[in-house]
Formats: C-alpha cells, structure tokens, sequence
C-alpha cells in the first residue's frame, strides 16, 4: 500500500474555529462608545465598562452596565468599527441587549390561546376562526343539501306535490326554509363531531362519575326525577339538572352523574294520623241558659205571684 494511500484514509482532524482578536483602536474607543450610550440613554444611567467582544475584523462591540431602573441585568451594547488602513474609528450601532440574569417579559402568547372560561365579560366579541375545527357548515338553503338529508330536493319536490294535491296552490319554495329552521338546520356552522367530544369529555370533567360528589351519592342522574333529557346524539351520555338544591343546577351533568338530592334517594314520609282522643276535650257541652218549663223549676205564665214581704 502506498504513502499516498495511507495518507488518504487517515482521518482528519477538524480545524477549531479562531476566535478573532479585538481590533487594538476599536477596543481602545471605549470614550466614543460611552458618548454614544449616553446620548442614546440618558445621564447618569450608563454605568460601567463591562466588556469587549470583537464581532468580526476592526468590528468590536463595548458593553457598559445598565442603571435605569426596571432594567436589571440589562447592558448597553455599542458597536463600532473601522476602515481597512484607517485609524478612525466610527460609530456602527447602539442598542440595549439583556444580560444572562436579566429581567425579562413572558413569551407572548396570542390572545386566542390566553382566553380562559370566565373571561368573557359583557359586551365582549369573541370572533371564532373560520377553519375552526370544532365546526363544520350546516344547511343555509343557499347550496342544495345532500341527497339523504332531511330536506333534500327530492324530498323537497315530494312534499310540495303532496301539499298541492291537498291544498290546491302552487307549491313554494320558501317553506322549505322554514323547515330547516324547525329542525335547527338553518345555522351557518353547527358543531362537528371534534367540538362534541370536547364539549362532553369538559362536561364529564366537571359533573361525571369520577368526581367527588358522584362516588358518594345514593343513585345516578339516569334515575332522577329532577334529569331533562338533552336531544341528538349527546341524549344517550348527557342531560340538565333541573333541582335548585343540587350543585349541578341548571348544568349538563353525565347521566353516571350523582348527588345528594336524587328524586328518589330519600322520600319523605307522610306524617302518621293521630289517634282519636279518649276524653275529647276539644268539644263544647251544651248548656242551655233557661231551664226548660217542664223542670218545676220555672213558673207558668198564668200564676200569680205571692207577696214575698219585701218593700
């Protein structure tokens, strides 16, 4: 095997990068870079030279501590540079840059990630992206609906021939509008199954039968009395809470959902009848306030009084 060879399979070592040395005039402005923050900032806020960092060749950055309060481990960075063969030094930049202990603002979050349940005050617009993935179009009549829907045009045509067999008129076109309100179809977008799911895993959360209140209760809503059933596909899962002293009032609650104030955990009984008394005291005796005429105790009408001897 040749030298040439062996040369060539030799791994090579990788050259380290050189860190370039500060130009000697820029590092030795530091006068003109103190001016500059001065002039940027305000008197009295620049403090201390800090530091030298050479950013290229003749580039070189000088770093003053910061003062302004608010602003710690803050540092005001000031660039200057020269000329190739020149011993002028110019002025490239000044900026105010944070240190690696400085005081700084969270991340910016848009606003439609930072809105949590409860934010939502009066008179606030809360405006929902049209590719929002919890909806999906609904029936406007403006486009034909599909062919297995409710108020599909075939369907459409059938019920207006019907209704002009019995009634004699021309069918219109309008009523089918009018039935797509009825059956809740004449929204722009309704929830796609994506937003129902969110919608019943938050419910279940919150009212469902891992909670608290549903381990320790009698029955669950499924029983109850007071349960109002919800209509669609969330009926079979999910229903509202009508009694005013459940916590759950007037919330979608999981029909595994359970509390204290079930319908037929604990019925009252009805109060016992009391017995009739023995001695009714309650009672009034009659007692007459003349004495009948046939007791000897009274005299007839027609008797004639004795002279009893008083004056």
């Amino acid at each position: 095997m040749s030298a040439a060879t062996t040369r060539d399979r030799t791994p090579r070592t990788p050259r380290a990068t050189r860190t370039p040395a500060p130009d000697r005039l820029c590092a030795e402005a530091v006068d003109l870079a103190r001016e500059a923050a001065e002039e940027a900032a305000a008197p009295g806020v620049v403090g201390e030279h800090s530091g030298v960092v050479a950013e290229g060749d003749r580039v070189v950055t000088h770093y003053f501590e910061c003062k302004e309060p608010g602003y710690r481990g803050w540092r005001w960075a000031v660039t200057v540079t020269r000329a190739s063969r020149a011993k002028n030094v110019t002025l490239d930049e000044t900026v105010l840059l944070p240190g690696s202990d400085a005081l700084l603002a969270p991340e910016w979050v848009p606003w439609s990630e930072r809105l949590r349940p409860g934010d939502l005050g009066p008179g606030d617009l809360l405006p929902t992206e049209q590719d929002d993935p919890r909806l999906e179009p609904g029936y406007t009549g403006e486009d034909a609906p599909p062919p297995n829907s409710a108020v599909s045009s075939e369907l459409a045509d059938h019920l207006d021939a019907e209704d002009a067999e019995i009634t004699d008129r021309a069918p219109t076109r309008g009523a089918i509008a009018a039935v797509a309100d009825e059956l809740g179809m004449g929204r722009a977008r309704v929830l796609s199954r994506y937003g129902l799911r969110l919608a019943a895993d938050r419910w279940d959360d919150s009212f469902g039968p891992r909670t608290p209140m549903a381990q320790a209760a009698p029955a669950t809503c499924q029983t109850c009395a007071f349960l109002i059933p919800l209509a669609g596909s969330l009926r079979q899962s999910f229903g509202l809470c009508a009694n005013e002293l459940s916590p759950a009032d007037g919330r979608v609650v999981s029909l595994s959902y359970g509390c204290g104030g079930h319908s037929e955990a604990a019925i009252m009984p009805t109060p016992p009848r009391p017995a009739e008394p023995v001695l009714d005291s309650t009672a009034v005796d009659p007692f007459p306030l003349r004495p009948p005429t046939d007791s000897g105790s009274t005299l007839p009408e027609d008797a004639t009084t004795s002279d009893l001897g008083h004056s």
